[in-house]
């Protein structure tokens, strides 16, 4: 998103406030739009054993659940950001939001599988539409100095607040009240949240003017789906079999289709000359691999503590609190030792202690305990990833033009996104296949011990990627940059 803002005519906001509003209600109203976006990529997490049984969701079905929302959300980010730009943020702010909390509302009552997988996807699209208003509508109401920094910094701890706690407010709905209510509590607060925004909130676009790149998302979100549908038949059909062969080469016309297209537009999506820059290649690459893999393991430890551990999942949403506090020491300790050691150097280093954490989980058995079968090495997989996406987002921005800051930010945690999308239906697929016929204790274990040593191996390619391709440093205002962009992410 480009700084340069500027008040749009009072005529084009849905309701003209009395008065401006103070600047903590934009703030919270803004955060609060943050904290549900990034909420719900974690809080389905721990319903998922529940929403099986009373849907009747297949095991690949299931991972549809997450993947159906990951999937619209990265594929239609980039373009949610341009929009907010050309129609204004305050405009997108409220139509994402009420999309996210409409689509909340349809998952929440769904009666078939189908019906709430449709509803993530929707979910998915308004999140898109709504996350990059929160930050640029907070930049253009707080004035530049501290008390800016004050209010970025208060975004960025709802954001990793939000990913925080999705666990623990899943694991207690689904408890006390059904798995439904993972997706139904968004309705009161999105209304909340929407009524106060028509009032308070104040219109802002950026002088540019660009064309909205609508071909370009629906290619790159169509040939990723349909990319990870045909991976996800390999389970069932096999490799060579028409059922996979057919979507998983649709998938990559698609997204050759997709570059053809970026290509030629006057205004594209995703601006392919970018990717000559070493810096923003290299770091996009190593963002997707390592997020084919850290992606998965919220999936894979929530299934293993129900299905295999017995955990209620109020238990397994507990049970994961101490990783999801590691990824946010992880992402405060980066900007701190990134002077220090380097972009390259601490991004390859995240990404071996997250290594070495797959591989401790790999070893997992159906009848671990606590603190060695998930507290121990999921503390160390998230807090390698914490300390792996500063740097990685920082090389990332530093070799763009000032112009292109906000894209190329975005184009971060979209590869990123994308490849954990990807990644989970590989991983899922593999897990499965080790899984067989077998439903117990023993033959589940094997599945996601196998998905594990997969993530392993993945990693640490990924760091040699890291060694041989990064650049070695970046510039302090880029590393403070990217650090308030991606830690609530």
């Amino acid at each position: 998103m480009t700084p340069m803002l500027e008040a749009a005519d009072t005529s084009s906001s849905f309701i003209r406030p009395r008065t401006t509003p103070p600047t903590w209600l934009v703030v919270a109203l803004a955060c609060a739009g943050q904290f549900l976006v990034v909420l719900d990529v974690s809080v389905v997490n721990v319903a998922l054993p529940s929403m099986r049984t009373d849907l009747g969701l297949s095991p690949s079905g299931l991972q549809w659940v997450v993947n159906a929302y990951a999937i619209a959300f990265a594929g239609f980010m980039l373009l949610g950001g341009r929009a907010g730009d050309l129609y204004g943020r305050k405009r997108m702010f409220l139509i994402g939001l009420a999309l996210f909390t409409l689509a909340s509302l349809g998952g929440g009552v769904a009666q078939e599988g189908w019906q709430l997988l449709l509803a993530r996807a929707v979910q998915g699209l308004g999140a898109a539409v709504l996350a990059p208003s929160t930050l640029t509508l907070l930049t253009a109401t707080v004035p530049e100095g501290a008390a800016r920094a004050r209010a970025i910094a208060t975004w960025t701890a709802v954001g990793a607040g939000g990913g925080a706690a999705g666990g623990l407010v899943g694991g207690v709905l689904v408890d006390v009240l059904s798995w439904r209510w993972v997706l139904l509590i968004n309705v009161p607060v999105g209304a909340v949240v929407l009524a106060g925004s028509l009032v308070w909130l104040v219109e802002s676009r950026a002088g540019d003017r660009r064309r909205l790149d609508l071909p370009g998302a629906l290619l790159v979100t169509g040939g990723l789906a349909t990319l990870a549908y045909g991976i996800v038949q390999t389970e069932a059909e096999g490799w060579m079999a028409t059922a996979t062969l057919v979507p998983l080469t649709a998938g990559l016309a698609l997204i050759g289709l997709f570059l053809v297209v970026e290509a030629r537009t006057a205004a594209p999506l995703m601006p392919l000359g970018l990717l000559r820059l070493r810096s923003v290649a290299s770091a996009n690459a190593a963002m997707f691999v390592c997020g084919s893999a850290m992606f998965c393991m919220w999936y894979f430890m929530t299934l293993y503590a129900q299905n295999v551990l017995g955990y209620s999942p109020l238990d397994a949403g507990l049970a994961l609190v101490p990783s999801s506090l590691a990824v946010i020491v992880g992402s405060k300790l980066a900007p701190r030792l990134l002077p220090v050691a380097g972009a390259r150097a601490l991004a390859g280093l995240g990404t071996l202690v997250a290594a070495a954490g797959f591989g401790w989980q790999s070893t997992m058995s159906a009848h671990g305990g606590y603190l060695t079968a998930i507290m121990f090495p999921g503390v160390l997989m998230m807090l390698g990833a914490g300390l792996a996406a500063t740097p990685l987002a920082s090389l990332a921005t530093s070799g763009a033009a000032p112009g292109d800051a906000g894209v190329v930010s975005g184009l971060v945690n979209t590869s990123r996104t994308m490849g954990g999308s990807l990644g989970l239906a590989v991983m899922s697929t593999i897990a499965a296949a080790r899984t067989g016929s077998g439903g117990g204790a023993e033959a589940l274990t094997d599945g996601y011990a196998l998905a594990f040593r997969t993530g392993t191996a993945v990693l640490l390619g990924g760091a040699v990627l890291m060694l041989v391709w990064l650049p070695r440093r970046v510039s302090k205002a880029a590393a403070t940059s990217a650090a308030s962009a991606t830690s609530a992410n």
